[in-house]
């Protein structure tokens, strides 16, 4: 694969045979984010699970204690009352069919998350195949799916980031931009971890934080020592 001059460079900063200490990673990542836009930090774990097994999986969400630097658009499907709970939130979009309608037909994703109140699922399945790919399908593991829909907008506009195992056993997840300082992602790193440390499984063997990754958007990526997870 051909690298860009700024990728190069940035590469000639980083030791591939060391394991960073998780402030100096961080202020490196921020030097190799060399881009003219705010690149996002993302943080990459391979866990020791199976995906495989339904007792092994590892979702859930956390809100990051400095946000995520990026400006969440959020669409709620409920009604009544409850409609104009999600209105008074802060909600980007609410509504029921008229939202799975639009969807449907004009083919519209113009969100970033998407909330349900549980007796709106019934409706929200019907485009459950087109949300589902494309990570927005509401789920209660990841309080997505709530009664309480001023808490859980709230939360999202916070920051609040969802972490899944992929089928290869890999977390990707956003800590922030590299304009934030490094305190504030190493913060936002340890809100994360604690987390994920958190929702192991029981039926886990052997080392769970196995390998941790962390880079910008267009940078490359560098090597966390894992052990002070």
């Amino acid at each position: 694969m051909k690298h860009g001059k700024k990728y190069v460079d940035s590469m000639k900063l980083i030791d591939s045979s060391k394991l960073y200490e998780a402030v100096e990673g961080l202020e490196l990542v921020k030097q190799t984010g060399k881009a003219k836009f705010d690149e996002t930090v993302e943080l990459s774990i391979r866990l020791g699970v199976d995906p495989r097994h339904a007792d092994q999986q590892v979702r859930g969400a956390v809100v990051l204690p400095n946000g995520t630097g990026k400006k969440v658009r959020v669409l709620v499907f409920a009604k009544g009352p409850k409609a104009d709970e999600a209105k008074a939130a802060g909600a980007d979009y609410v509504g029921d069919m008229d939202l799975v309608q639009k969807i449907q037909q004009e083919n519209w994703f113009d969100f970033d998350v998407c909330v349900a109140t549980p007796d709106m699922m019934g409706v929200v399945g019907r485009i459950g195949r087109v949300l589902g790919p494309k990570g927005l399908m509401p789920n209660p593991k990841s309080g997505t799916v709530t009664m309480d829909l001023t808490k859980a907008i709230a939360e999202i506009k916070a920051g609040k980031v969802e972490y899944r195992v992929d089928k290869t056993a890999i977390c990707h997840c956003p800590i922030g931009k590299v304009s934030f300082t490094t305190e504030q992602l190493r913060e936002n790193l340890a809100a994360l971890m604690e987390a994920i440390n958190k929702a192991k499984p029981a039926t886990a063997k052997g080392i769970y934080i196995r390998s941790l990754y962390v880079s910008s958007t267009m940078g490359p990526s560098i090597r966390l020592n894992t052990l002070k997870f």
